[in-house]
């Protein structure tokens, strides 16, 4: 096993391996910018390397920085947790050049999966379903609807180097397709450089489910269960569950076997998630991603598999399980991003003021959260994710609803208070749910536990607003006063 793991990542998912690697021995290496020398994978690292100011490009996404800092602190091996540098070919290679382990798949790997083109030729290949659509890029509008009225309208023209819900376009009508195309495009290009788009055909009221795997790199591939992903907004997601409740048995080992044999086919190494969409009974593979997912902690909950753990040891030499994997009772995960759901998810800024986490038997907080901490809009939004584990799904469903209660975040608007309505809106209790959830769903629509906590947190608003004026030598309440405080109450209660 390693000595020694540089994180080449920052905020949760960092101190998420960097926590495995203290229970395992390993002496763990962070890394990070200007904004986040204060940030607690910093802290909780054994040492920490400073990339540069706080742009990306200046620092989580400098390849010849980051491995400098690998090679500066005589680390063995990186782990490129997720986001950033994690699916990027050139840093798994640019790492082991140096000769180092990257903790993760090859880099071949990671070029033909993190292509959909080329991704959608490889599954193909070994037999594994895909939505109908090209497998060749489309260049121009008049390609592009002669593809669409192959594949049949509605239809979704993709970024074929997309990912997280960028460089996408629903078009219903051929009519649309320029506008589409030319948006979709650009988004593209500015995201991830590469402007290529392919079509297909757009399933409508579609279940999206992800299946965990491991392989070995030498043909050895365990399924580790699925994830619902469904309630996504914009094709991010914002809570996943497992088991699916889509799913019977038979289905579910279909689902499997088909991940398995997918990854089997590429002789993939280390952990990855195959995606899929479930639409009437059929299953089609939408993508890889060949790295760690944000949602694997309610694969951990139910199987009691640390897969940040079984990275490491894939990446040593050392494999050690043996399947099938057999998964107990039910999970549930909300992700806490720093967003305003009542005001269309517009981001939120500011300086964590007060911070209460839920505790309690089944549940799991992974987070970078502190008090005095600084949410800019240098990163990604994502502040925490909340998992609770039960027996059975409502139990799973209801502890996430008492720990969204107990948790608290001031000082920005989360996303808290969606996940909580999520967990009380009938067709997501129901299991009967797709895609579209979310577009019924109120982020004000609260139980009563919380309006009366927002009434109560009202109330002190205004009695430290008194207090202040009266400091201050002012005289009476205002009504602007008055309503800016009870703005702000219902927004903490809410957090």
């Amino acid at each position: 096993m390693f000595a020694k793991v540089l994180v080449a990542n920052r905020g949760e998912i960092a101190l998420r391996v960097i926590r495995t690697c203290r229970e395992m021995g390993i002496r763990a290496v962070a890394v990070y910018s200007d904004a986040d020398a204060n940030a607690l994978h910093v802290r909780m690292a054994h040492e920490a390397v400073r990339l540069g100011p706080p742009p990306p490009v200046d620092s989580y996404l400098s390849i010849e920085r980051v491995v400098q800092a690998a090679m500066d602190t005589g680390a063995e091996a990186v782990h490129p947790g997720y986001g950033f540098l994690a699916e990027n070919a050139a840093f798994c290679e640019a790492v082991e050049a140096a000769g180092m382990a990257f903790i993760g798949p090859t880099a071949e790997h990671i070029r033909v999966m993190g292509d959909k083109l080329s991704a959608r030729r490889a599954m193909t290949a070994a037999g594994v379903p895909v939505v109908p659509g090209t497998e060749q890029a489309v260049a121009d509008p008049a390609e592009a609807a002669e593809a669409a009225r192959a594949v049949g309208f509605p239809v979704a023209l993709k970024a074929a180097a997309g990912g997280g819900g960028k460089g996408i376009r629903i078009v219903d009508k051929e009519e649309q397709i320029e506008s589409a195309l030319a948006l979709a495009m650009g988004e593209a290009e500015s995201a991830f450089g590469d402007g290529r788009m392919y079509v297909e055909r757009y399933l409508e009221s579609t279940r999206h489910i992800e299946v965990q795997i491991l392989g070995d790199g030498a043909g050895r591939v365990l399924a580790l269960g699925e994830r619902e992903c469904s309630v996504q907004r914009r094709h991010q997601k914002l809570v996943e569950e497992t088991p699916s409740p889509a799913l019977d048995d038979d289905e579910r080992s279909a689902l499997l076997d088909t991940a398995v044999r997918g990854a089997q086919a590429m002789g993939y190494r280390g952990a990855g998630t195959m995606e899929f969409l479930w639409s009437d009974g059929d299953l089609f593979f939408l993508e890889m991603n060949t790295r760690l997912q944000v949602e694997h902690p309610i694969t951990e909950a139910v199987t009691g598999i640390d897969l940040v753990a079984e990275q490491l040891r894939i990446a040593a030499g050392e494999w050690t399980l043996e399947g099938p994997v057999q998964a107990h009772g039910a999970a549930v995960e909300v992700r806490i991003n720093a967003e305003d759901p009542s005001n269309g998810y517009m981001p939120s800024t500011g300086t964590i003021e007060n911070l209460r986490f839920p505790l309690g038997p089944g549940v799991r907080v992974d987070g970078g959260l502190y008090r005095g901490m600084e949410v800019t809009l240098h990163y990604d939004p994502m502040l925490a994710k909340i998992i609770t584990w039960g027996p059975d799904r409502p139990s799973a469903i209801a502890r996430m609803a008492r720990a969204l209660q107990e948790f608290h975040v001031g000082g920005v608007d989360t996303t808290a208070s969606m996940g909580l309505a999520v967990m009380g809106n009938d067709r997501f209790l129901s299991g009967d749910y797709d895609t579209g959830i979310l577009d019924g769903i109120d982020p004000t629509d609260v139980p009563a536990v919380v309006r009366q906590a927002a009434a109560v947190a009202v109330a002190i608003h205004r009695q430290l607003a008194g207090r202040r004026r009266a400091a201050q030598g002012g005289s009476g309440t205002t009504q602007a006063g008055e309503d800016a405080w009870t703005r702000a109450g219902r927004r903490d209660a809410l957090r």
